[in-house]
């Protein structure tokens, strides 16, 4: 699933790539499976009609929306989902399985929605109505956006009182981080997954905060993670080279590389943990 550091990817490939560009037409794939990508619209007609002729005034992003801000009061809202991919391509390029949405620009270019789980959505709406929505308002800190002063921080941890990766891995409390930059940072820090967020000492919080944004930075200029199961691309095609830099995420078995002990795995709520038993207390 794209995470946070992905996103902030696309949404930064994105301002490059379509800003200034006008919508020239958009087709929705025949078959049900596009329709799924596009459920927030009864008709395909009504979801093409508010898209084509608009022009791309800015990209924004909030926690894992992108959001195309357009010049008739619209904006498009994408969401990834578990396995969705945006691709840059030309008219020609030959459309690959999975593709649901193709936006065509006037001076040439497609972008294309890709999707083999039907988990993403992309849907067209008004400013106002965005940020009414629920979804909108859901969560707490986007560490990529937002500057948080570490002694907030802290107070709202001491507030919650939850195992560690069970808050971090919590999209209603930072938002985009999974199992996979939940395990990572909680290295960085020296933490256990199951410690208490209530009992760290304040420099316990410190180094969090700091391995919590130094991390996801990080993943952002290896241009993220592209595991087996994910293949998450950025909006040329190109993988992530992250996957290279993890510590323990999927190293089952193999040495720390700090301290050389075993990295093991653990289920915790369900999912797999990976964690140095040495390293993290």
């Amino acid at each position: 699933m794209p995470e946070l550091p992905e996103i902030e990817i696309v949404r930064r490939d994105l301002e490059k790539e379509v800003v200034g560009r006008r919508i020239k037409d958009v087709e929705v794939r025949t078959g049900r499976n596009a329709m799924k990508i596009i459920k927030r619209h009864g008709r395909r007609k009504e979801f093409q009609d508010l898209l084509t002729g608009a022009k791309v005034e800015s990209i924004d992003r909030h926690g894992k929306w992108i959001l195309l801000e357009l010049d008739n009061d619209r904006v498009a809202v994408i969401d990834l989902g578990e396995s969705g991919i945006l691709v840059k391509t030309s008219a020609s390029d030959v459309i690959v399985p999975h593709t649901h949405i193709v936006i065509g620009f006037t001076i040439g270019g497609q972008l294309r929605i890709v999707d083999p789980k039907l988990s993403g959505e992309i849907f067209v709406t008004t400013p106002e109505d965005l940020k009414g929505m629920e979804e909108y308002q859901g969560f707490l800190i986007d560490p990529l956006e937002t500057p948080l002063a570490w002694q907030r921080f802290s107070a709202m941890l001491e507030d919650r009182k939850e195992a560690m990766k069970r808050l971090l891995a919590d999209q209603n409390f930072v938002v985009g981080l999974g199992d996979l930059y939940s395990d990572e940072i909680l290295f960085a820090s020296g933490l256990r997954y199951d410690r208490p967020s209530d009992e760290l000492s304040s420099q316990d919080v410190r180094r969090l905060y700091r391995s919590l944004t130094e991390t996801l930075q990080d993943a952002v200029k290896a241009r993220g993670t592209s595991l087996k199961d994910t293949q998450f691309t950025d909006l040329g095609g190109v993988s992530g080279q992250y996957q290279s830099e993890l510590k323990v995420f999927k190293r089952e078995g193999e040495s720390c590389r700090r301290c050389r002990s075993s990295i093991i795995k653990e289920r915790f709520d369900g999912k797999d943990t990976y964690f140095c038993p040495q390293c993290q207390s």
